[in-house]
């Protein structure tokens, strides 16, 4: 079954900043950098599935972002820091059906060379801080798997909390969630 939550636009979700980082709207200037992160091992180590082989595969994959964007105008951003042009990475929250029910997915996955700089805790937060105050009626969910325990430090920085009880089997393994409403039972 497919879940059509009622579209709702937000036309001020294109560009987010924080204290370092800039979340902007990808566009085709973003592609080298969708496609080198996708076919980076280390960075799909704990999700291989998302792992690209062509370049194709890369614009289809932003085709779907900007999909999500025309839709519903909000999605996953390009993350940059304020002081340079070079994506860090991406981050943000799209919907996706769980448990017959609209919810905003949190995903967040930056280049190797970025990690443990705060970076993906930080942008994660602004993401949810977005939806918290633009889409207040949604759920925020984001599923980490076990062994990813950075991963999983991030989705508590960005204010989720572990649910254990929503726990499934996913595409590359145990799918651990954390949620923006902890009394969420599902």
């Amino acid at each position: 079954m497919t879940v059509e939550p009622a579209p709702a636009r937000d036309a001020g979700a294109e560009e987010l900043r924080t204290g370092r980082l800039l979340l902007r709207r990808p566009d085709p200037g973003d592609l080298d950098a969708i496609f080198a992160l996708h076919t980076d091992p280390e960075a799909c180590a704990h999700n291989p599935s998302d792992l690209l082989e062509t370049r194709k595969e890369a614009e289809l994959l932003l085709l779907r972002w900007s999909h999500q964007w025309n839709r519903y105008g909000f999605g996953y951003w390009t993350v940059r820091r304020h002081d340079s042009a070079e994506p860090l990475g991406f981050c943000g929250v799209k919907i996706v059906g769980f448990r017959s029910r609209p919810v905003l997915n949190l995903f967040y996955r930056l280049f190797p060379a970025s990690w443990g700089s705060g970076y993906a805790g930080e942008a994660a937060t602004a993401a949810v801080d977005w939806a918290r105050a633009h889409r207040p009626d949604d759920l925020v969910i984001a599923r980490v798997r076990p062994e990813n325990v950075a991963s999983q430090r991030v989705a508590l920085r960005a204010g989720l909390v572990r649910a254990e009880h929503l726990d499934t089997p996913g595409d590359d393994g145990t799918d651990w969630f954390f949620v923006s409403d902890p009394g969420y039972e599902g």
